[in-house]
């Protein structure tokens, strides 16, 4: 039984490990945030079923809230909505506002071209 209780407290700190080093694309908003509101209906709804939803799934922070533990590096997040792709700890790039899916679309290819071409090729996969 203990070695039962250790294995699965193993596997839960592993998986715990493995979410911590998975690229991430947190977008900070706020409720009644007309951008935010945009983005959900143009990009939010499909978000997930993309390759860059893949690579860099989506993570939600309500600006107003307490900062999360594993994202007190993040500094400097004054706008709603402000999209920060995080991996392995540390920010990639940013995108400050909602300029739209004609832009967002590329600047966010842009940040998640810096990630090793071994992760986004697993993400495209359902590898991770």
């Amino acid at each position: 039984m203990k070695l039962l209780a250790a294995v699965l407290a193993l596997m839960i700190s592993l998986a715990a490990l493995d979410q911590t080093k998975a690229a991430e694309l947190i977008m900070f908003e706020e409720a009644g945030c007309t951008w935010c509101e945009r983005w959900n209906n143009e990009i939010g709804v499909a978000y997930a079923n993309t390759d860059e939803g893949r690579i860099a799934p989506l993570r939600r922070v309500d600006l107003e809230a307490p900062r999360p533990s594993d994202l007190v590096s993040v500094q400097s997040i004054t706008f709603s909505p402000t999209f920060v792709v995080m991996d392995e700890g540390r920010e990639l790039g940013r995108i400050i506002g909602y300029p739209g899916q004609d832009f967002f679309w590329p600047m966010l290819q842009e940040i998640l071209a810096t990630l090793p071409e071994a992760d986004t090729k697993a993400a495209k996969l359902g590898i991770n």
